[in-house]
């Protein structure tokens, strides 16, 4: 149980983080322009300033996730010692959600729900865009990444030089921002929720 509790604040805090780093990296990885289109107003200071948490918290391009966060109760968890990597997707990023779903997802029912999405955002570790380029190009292309939630997203290198995600559903997902630093991981910004099925 305490593990369970662990897993699901450890995720949280990530996603948080990613979106907080958003914000504050200027860093970012090579991404087609409708994708930065998504990222446009995000702004993000050099170096860590906070937690995950809190550097999402600060970013008005995550507010939907931080709402998601405190949701599934998993602020105190992300704020935790980590590291965490977050892929961190933007307010956006919710948006393509439909409505209906966002509501039954952050409503007490659908705590569960949102815990394993939210944890699926977050990778152990900490690792950088450099790093996951690297088990990239070591997997012939594609690398395994395995979330707190305990799925698997797929990451690849597109021929712009972006890197996507694929989720357990067959979805793609692109990072738009990556690199933003936080005191207790690295956070990536995404355009779309991915999903763990």
């Amino acid at each position: 149980m305490n593990t369970r509790i662990l897993t699901l604040s450890v995720a949280s805090a990530a996603i948080l983080g990613l979106a907080a780093c958003n914000s504050g990296a200027e860093t970012e990885a090579p991404a087609a322009d409708a994708a930065a289109t998504d990222t446009a107003a995000v702004e993000a200071p050099a170096a860590a300033t906070g937690t995950v948490v809190t550097v999402a918290q600060g970013n008005p391009e995550f507010t939907t996730l931080v709402s998601a966060v405190q949701a599934a109760e998993l602020v105190e968890t992300l704020n935790g010692a980590g590291p965490f990597t977050v892929f961190a997707p933007t307010n956006a990023a919710f948006e393509k959600i439909p409505a209906a779903t966002r509501e039954s997802l952050m409503a007490p029912a659908g705590k569960a729900d949102l815990t394993g999405i939210l944890t699926y955002h977050v990778v152990p570790g900490n690792v950088s865009a450099a790093a996951l380029a690297e088990q990239i190009t070591a997997g012939g292309g594609s690398a395994t990444l395995t979330t707190v939630q305990g799925g698997t997203l797929t990451a690849r290198a597109e021929a712009d030089g972006s890197i996507t995600l694929t989720d357990a559903a067959g979805n793609t997902s692109r990072v738009v921002q990556a690199d933003v630093a936080a005191t207790n991981g690295v956070i990536h910004v995404i355009d779309t929720v991915v999903m763990p099925g």
